[in-house]
């Protein structure tokens, strides 16, 4: 078998490896990146970027059934599916193409073509379609091979009618109805468009979770609000799935009509992803792994133990967000590539401040230190400010009025440590929160900062009252304005 010896191989060239090797050339041309399937990052293909284009569409088509509330009122609109699903692989094309222009950019002799696997820690064995299989010797080498859906046996039985985030892009119109399996971000988002773009959508979950919502009130409240719009069962009882003649039935329990059979044209398989560490023989490279089978690593190095093997992105199953991967990957190249004279010249990457963001409507996020994160991370004790938006002067003024913040502060240091958010424009309060967070600012510094009127933001600076009255330190801040309702 032909071989190769070469300083750094990246596995994997998604968000991560892209990363892991933009760092790595700073130290070294010594490199070969290794990709099975297509380029372009799952973000581009099929998550990012195709659904929330999908999801535009869905809002105009809400904010058209729904504008007699501003007294202008006009012709509900006619959905062309095909005109849909068009545009929406029209426009992701467009930004997998900018993908493949940078990866056209590399070096040809940077790039490898075929499947890797572990012969041992420092030799891979590639694969390749049509040619001989090589052999690469690596002084480091970085896996950043990704995830996959995965897809319970119960939704097996449909068939050629079972669809995950890989497929349903593809489709050539929108299905008239769909049964939706995960009601996490992926079933939120792409069951909320697909039904206010006329499908008929059941969504639903096993562990009575929600999208990212960990604060149970905040949780129930959206389940209560996408009912209106939708079914959704969070902790549904589903007995079976097959594939029929016209599509697909599922037999579960209504919450309202009790046992009973639905016919769908789909099924949509959200139920999560998992790392694509099957077929690498992670064995071979003598790594220690975890529970779960995964590679034990350092998340702020990159480096699985004391090995000479890094890894990032979503394969780490840590937290599968692409600003994440892209963090991941270049800390774990970087410290490839620096610890190439010396294994222990190893340097800690700065992780940011935790931020994740759903993009159903209303929008759902969650910044810094989760619900579940405050008991065993908060020495001091915390403590909850909230605002609802229902009566919040802007969210009414646009129509916007649903939802809820959750702001949590630490008694003693008065450090703002998190927020969860059901509610509008919850993409950009999200940064707003994360930002200052991250510069460790108190909940009475951040309320110093400016508030114009009348914006959405006002909300936030009602959440962070209330959140300053209840801590153990410091004064609440004076009055706001009273016209406008609470939140102004």
């Amino acid at each position: 078998m032909p071989s190769q010896t070469v300083d750094i191989a990246i596995i994997g060239a998604g968000t991560a490896g892209l990363g892991a090797y933009r760092a790595a050339r700073k130290y070294t041309d010594s490199i070969r990146l290794i990709e099975s399937g297509p380029h372009g990052t799952t973000c581009a293909r099929v998550g990012c970027m195709p659904s929330k284009l999908l999801i535009a569409a869905a809002e105009h088509a809400h904010l058209a059934h729904h504008n007699g509330v501003f007294g202008v009122d006009y012709t509900p609109p006619h959905i062309d599916g095909r005109a849909v699903m068009d545009r929406v692989r029209r426009e992701r094309d467009r930004f997998v193409g900018f993908v493949l222009e940078s990866v056209a950019s590399f070096p040809d002799d940077h790039k490898l073509r075929g499947h890797a696997t572990f012969i041992s820690p420092n030799e891979l064995s590639i694969e390749r379609e049509q040619m001989a299989p090589i052999t690469i010797n690596a002084k480091r080498i970085v896996i950043a091979t990704g995830s996959s859906p995965h897809v319970p046996e119960l939704l097996c039985p449909a068939g050629d009618r079972l669809l995950t985030n890989d497929h349903i892009f593809e489709l050539e119109t929108l299905p008239r109805s769909v049964a939706v399996f995960g009601p996490g971000v992926i079933g939120l988002e792409l069951g909320q468009a697909l039904a206010r773009l006329g499908a008929r959508v059941a969504l639903f979950g096993r562990s009575g979770g929600l999208g990212i919502a960990q604060d149970p009130e905040l949780r129930d409240y959206a389940i209560d609000y996408f009912n209106r719009e939708f079914y959704l069962d969070p902790s549904a009882s589903v007995s079976a799935v097959r594939r029929t003649q016209d599509g697909v039935e599922v037999d579960y329990v209504h919450r309202e009509r009790g046992a009973i059979t639905e016919q769908f044209d789909y099924l949509l398989a959200a139920t999560g992803r998992h790392p694509n560490l099957a077929n690498l023989n992670v064995t071979a490279a003598k790594l220690a792994l975890d529970e779960r089978g995964l590679p034990v690593h350092n998340r702020y190095t990159g480096q699985c133990g004391d090995s000479t093997i890094f890894i990032a992105g979503d394969v780490t199953d840590d937290l599968p967000l692409l600003h994440e991967a892209a963090d991941a990957g270049r800390i774990a190249g970087d410290n490839a590539g620096r610890s190439l004279q010396q294994l222990a010249d190893l340097r800690a990457g700065e992780r940011r401040t935790p931020i994740n963001i759903l993009f159903s409507d209303p929008q759902m996020a969650s910044v810094g230190r989760g619900y579940h994160a405050l008991e065993t991370h908060c020495a001091n004790g915390y403590t909850t400010g909230q605002v609802s938006f229902e009566n919040q002067g802007r969210a009414r003024v646009i129509n916007k009025n649903r939802g809820l913040l959750k702001v949590y502060g630490e008694h003693g240091t008065g450090l703002l440590l998190g927020a969860e958010m059901f509610g509008p424009a919850a993409e950009h309060i999200a940064h707003q929160l994360a930002w200052v967070i991250q510069m460790r600012m108190t909940v009475s510094q951040v309320l110093a900062l400016p508030f114009y009127h009348p914006v959405i933001e006002e909300g936030v600076r009602t959440a962070l009252r209330d959140l300053n009255e209840r801590l153990q330190i410091g004064t609440a801040s004076e009055q706001g304005c009273l016209d406008c309702g609470p939140g102004a």
